[in-house]
């Protein structure tokens, strides 16, 4: 059985490795910022809500059941806060809660 203090120094070890990780960068890069991270910096956002897009859809069916027509609703919803409000947490607590309330009670 592992003790107390072994729990705790493994916590304390992920806790240091995360935070030099977490700090690496700002301390390499103190001065100027390479080119290539600026433009990785640039790029990878939307790519990264591409790659979420996709894995959101990636087991809806559009041939049978509800047509995929609540998780539209909600993917629409959500884009469309995002962009008038430009509020992240309001948008995707908005999203998720049009879609629970769409699949439970309209489209059941």
């Amino acid at each position: 059985m592992i003790n107390v203090f072994h729990s705790l120094a493994l916590i304390a070890v992920m806790a240091l490795v995360t935070a030099v990780l977490r700090l690496a960068p700002f301390i390499l890069f103190s001065k100027n910022t390479p080119k290539p991270v600026m433009y990785l910096g640039n790029v990878l956002p939307y790519a990264i809500i591409a790659m979420l897009v996709v894995y959101c859809f990636r087991e809806v069916d559009f041939m049978s059941g509800s047509h995929g027509i609540p998780e539209l609703i909600a993917a629409a919803l959500t884009a469309a806060l995002h962009k008038w409000r430009h509020n992240t947490l309001l948008s995707i607590l908005a999203g998720t809660i049009c879609y629970m309330l769409l699949i439970q009670f309209v489209f059941v």
